[in-house]
């Protein structure tokens, strides 16, 4: 019988490999999530997101690997793929807010959702109902004005979850250089927009109807467009997605409109509706053309933030 003995080197060098291997975090991992301090025991290997933009956010870190699949619309997690490939590869698990038996039958063992995205105070799933099955929850900063966190919005929201995120899965290192990234675009836009002189009153249209969805003072959508060098007319309106009356609108008289594109019939309808109505037909945007169509994902919390900041500088200074 012959024995095969390691040499000092071997194993040194079969210990090197073990620790390259090691995720750079070491678990146990404790974050701010919301109101908690959460910690986390080991990486998540079956993640699950609520809607596209928070799985564009782990699409980003490179996570779909380690994800069950995602709760949300199908379509808009297919048109991901522009860029972020492997959104092809995730599951649909469920299209509405899910239920705890949806999670527990896919194995779930971390679920990224928010407040309004994917949990509701005092409902079925929240990070307390999970926690007792097992299943830790992070939650997206910009959603927890829902549970009375009043912190002004800044693009800080999205690279503070990007970092937690890159912490909870141990990719810390990944996400530090997508969010070093992401922080020297938003600084080339701020140097763009330096020094203007006025900072011209901008309308987030979300929806239309008998009162106008908008973005109030905690959304990001208000962040963005502060940073890109303007002014939200509901940046007095307490909470993030929120409603107002088309009074207001008219009497605040924007000097542009930015249209949130999503639902059925999409900006057309919303631009339609808007210009079928006495009063806000006659707003100066709409008579100048002042209108800039976003999507979803570009003005929800996610990595398309960053293209959507562009956009708005670009459209409101694009004369510097």
């Amino acid at each position: 019988m012959s024995v095969f003995r390691r040499s000092p080197n071997h194993c040194l060098a079969a210990l090197l490999l073990t620790l390259c291997a090691a995720p750079a975090a070491a678990h146990p991992v404790t974050v701010r999530s919301c109101d908690r301090l959460a910690t986390y025991d080991r990486p998540p290997e079956r993640a699950v997101s609520y809607d596209s933009n928070l799985t564009e956010m782990l699409l980003a870190l490179d996570l779909s690997g380690r994800m069950a699949g995602y709760i949300g619309s199908r379509e808009r997690v297919a048109a991901a793929v522009d860029l972020f490939p492997k959104a092809a590869s995730l599951r649909q698990i469920q299209r509405q807010y899910p239920t705890r038996e949806t999670l527990l039958e896919a194995g779930v063992d971390f679920y990224f959702a928010g407040w309004s995205y994917g949990m509701r105070a005092g409902g079925e799933v929240t990070p307390d109902t999970l926690g007792r099955l097992g299943i830790p929850v992070y939650e997206l900063t910009e959603s927890c004005v829902r549970i009375g966190r009043r912190e002004k919005p800044t693009l800080d929201f999205l690279y503070r979850d990007l970092l937690n995120l890159g912490r909870i899965f141990g990719v810390e290192a990944r996400a530090e250089a997508l969010v070093a990234g992401y922080r020297e675009r938003q600084a080339a836009v701020a140097a763009k927009v330096a020094g203007v002189s006025t900072r011209p009153t901008v309308f987030l249209y979300d929806n239309e109807g008998r009162v106008a969805g908008t973005a109030g003072a905690h959304a990001m959508p208000t962040a963005l467009i502060e940073a890109a060098g303007g002014r939200n007319i509901a940046d007095d309106v307490a909470g993030n997605w929120t409603r107002i009356s088309w009074e207001s609108v008219i009497e605040r008289d924007p000097d542009a409109i930015v249209v949130l594109d999503h639902g059925a019939g999409g900006a057309t309808r919303k631009l339609r509706y808007a210009l079928s109505r006495s009063g806000l037909k006659d707003l100066r945007a709409l008579k100048a053309g002042r209108v800039l169509v976003l999507s979803y994902d570009e003005l929800t919390p996610g990595p398309r933030n960053l293209i959507a900041l562009e956009k708005i500088a670009e459209f409101l200074h694009g004369d510097r």
